[in-house]
């Protein structure tokens, strides 16, 4: 069963066994690995099966993290089908977008302030 479970991951998240350019996209901004047997749906906290463009990719072939938004079966056709939430969807997606900036941004500054603690026992 979890062999087949990793199967239609592969099958889902993959192309000629690379993933595609939008779900690197987003797995690499929010640290999640093909391995991750569970990814929330930014909208309901489900399982997300789906990493949506905001704006269709057809039109702005836009793959950047703001465009994209990790979605459920069912808040993925509601998003395609409802543009008011689609437009949540957004606005939702870069409220995350701006907390993962924002702890990369903690982050590095402790960094360096580790950095400078290490620098001046020298």
């Amino acid at each position: 069963m979890v062999i087949l479970f990793y199967l239609v991951l592969m099958i889902i998240y993959t192309k000629d066994l690379n993933m595609q350019n939008h779900t690197k996209v987003y797995f690499n901004f929010f640290n999640y690995d093909i391995s991750d047997s569970y990814i929330p749906c930014e909208m309901c906290n489900a399982k997300a099966v789906d990493i949506h463009h905001i704006e269709k990719r057809i039109k702005t072939k836009n793959d950047f993290i703001e465009n994209l938004v990790a979605l459920c079966r069912e808040c993925h056709i509601t998003a395609e089908s409802d543009s008011m939430f689609n437009m949540y969807c957004k606005i939702k997606h870069l409220e995350n977008v701006c907390v993962q900036v924002y702890a990369l941004i903690d982050l590095e500054k402790k960094l360096k302030k580790n950095e400078n603690k290490r620098n001046k026992n020298k």
